[in-house]
This record gives structure tokens, sequence and C-alpha cells, in this order.
């Protein structure tokens, strides 16, 4: 029990850290990504506004099919999450990873956010 608690006291300090730095830089909204075993979800929030602009995710029927824990399933969340920014007319984030490393899935959701047009 111990260990589990270290680890998520580990977590909330480096998600904390990313994000004040992030904060620190400027007033862009943050691209949060959200990682699980199973899934991937990504949001745009305007903290000046304390909104989520718009959000992707692969949990739900409409991506029962796709393979949603794995390198493909965040590419798509990264094309889709960048097609609905640009939609709503944002072009500019800057990339909260939280607690997660950036590498995998948070490596290839960033990649396929950044060719389909934003900029981090």
């Amino acid at each position: 029990m111990k260990a589990h608690k270290t680890a998520a006291r580990r977590n909330k300090r480096r998600a904390f850290s990313t994000r004040n730095r992030i904060r620190a830089a400027g007033t862009r909204p943050r691209l949060s990504v959200h990682r699980t075993v199973k899934h991937i979800s990504a949001q745009i929030i305007d903290d000046e506004k304390q909104a989520t602009v718009c959000f992707a995710t692969t949990v739900g029927k409409a991506n029962a099919d796709k393979n949603s824990g794995n390198i493909a399933g965040a590419k798509a969340i990264g094309k889709k999450i960048a097609e609905l920014a640009i939609a709503k007319g944002i072009k500019q984030v800057a990339f909260d990873r939280g607690p997660n490393r950036y590498h995998g899935r948070i490596k290839a959701l960033a990649d396929a956010a950044r060719e389909a047009g934003l900029e981090f």
C-alpha cells in the first residue's frame, strides 16, 4: 500500500510540475492528454475562461471497432482533436502530458496533432 501511495504522489507532483511550466509560459490553451491502459483521451482547455473548448476520446460506441488502446488509436485521437481545434479557430496550444512520459502513445498523439496542423 505504501508503494502505491508513493507512486501516486510522484505522479501528482510530476503533473503539477508540467502544468505549472505550461501556465507560466503564456496564455495559450492547453492540450491535455489522459491515458489509461485501454483508452486515451485529449481535450483542449482554456485556462482563462476555465472551460473545455473541445475533446476527443476512444471511449464510446463510435470507437468500439477501432484499436483504442494502441498507437493507432492515439494517432486517430491526435488527428481528430487537431481538426476540432482548427474548426474552433485554435492553431497554437501548449502540450500538457500530465504525469505521462513523452513516449509511445503520448508521442504518437502529439505527432499526429502536429501533422494535422496544430502548433505546440
